[in-house]
């Protein structure tokens, strides 16, 4: 237990700039506290105690503005930085070195008995205010960005973004995997956002060439003697 609690430490450390001391982290992360009141709540469940369960769940929630079901799945080192806001439901299965920023949801999709809320492998993080809906697997180190709505598998390693959440970078081959706090890294391209910027540049040269040419068709028109400063004879009128 205290070799846990140690280790839980430790992870807010690696991943939370802001931390000083432990007793800091022991007294005033609402992250920790939450898995800690969800450890006991999943002990009343698992042993048939399940109101006891939900009511400690429900004493966690007031405490720390963090709702997990006891039925849910929680691994090691799980860290929940800030924690407002954040929904973990019962049939959610959390992997091991899991982050998780205020305001993300791991919902179901259905009312439906049976496993109906999203599984998360080792290592993702999940941004602010993201959603995961529905019985889907994340798969091992993938990134879910800031307020993303995601509904479908994602590959282990991958980042995805938007509404509706779309893959912006597959697992990382080329570049050095890292821990990227909200699931965003500075110098993480958006291809969507690389296409507009080229079309957007690619219309603008358009423009300019349309803009030549009517140039071009103004001077044809003016005809060779007005390009040469004569004036245009007057057009007289034959009787």
């Amino acid at each position: 237990m205290f070799r846990q609690l140690r280790d839980d430490i430790q992870s807010v450390f690696e991943r939370d700039p802001a931390a000083r001391t432990a007793w800091e982290v022991l007294t005033c992360y609402p992250g920790l506290h939450a898995i800690y009141f969800h450890k006991l709540s999943r002990w009343f469940w698992s042993h048939g105690l399940r109101w006891f369960g939900r009511l400690t769940s429900h004493f966690g929630r007031l405490l720390t503005g963090i709702e997990i079901h006891p039925g849910a799945t929680i691994g090691k080192r799980v860290f929940i930085d800030h924690g407002m806001g954040v929904v973990i439901g019962e049939t959610a299965e959390v992997g091991d070195d899991v982050t998780l920023y205020h305001g993300v949801t791991l919902g179901g999709t259905t009312w439906q008995k049976g496993k109906r809320h999203p599984t998360l492998g080792r290592g993702v993080v999940v941004g602010a205010g993201a959603k995961i809906l529905g019985p889907i697997l994340v798969g091992e180190g993938a990134k879910i960005g800031c307020n993303a709505v995601v509904v479908k598998e994602v590959p282990a390693g991958a980042t995805v973004v938007g509404v509706p959440g779309r893959l912006v970078e597959e697992a990382a081959t080329k570049k050095q995997a890292r821990f990227a706090a909200y699931a965003v890294l500075q110098d993480q391209d958006d291809p969507y956002a690389s296409a507009i910027q080229m079309l957007i540049e690619h219309s603008r040269e358009l423009e300019q060439a349309v803009s030549d040419l009517g140039a071009k068709l103004k001077e044809l028109e003016r005809g060779p003697a007005d390009a040469q400063g004569a004036k245009p004879e007057p057009i007289r009128a034959i009787k």
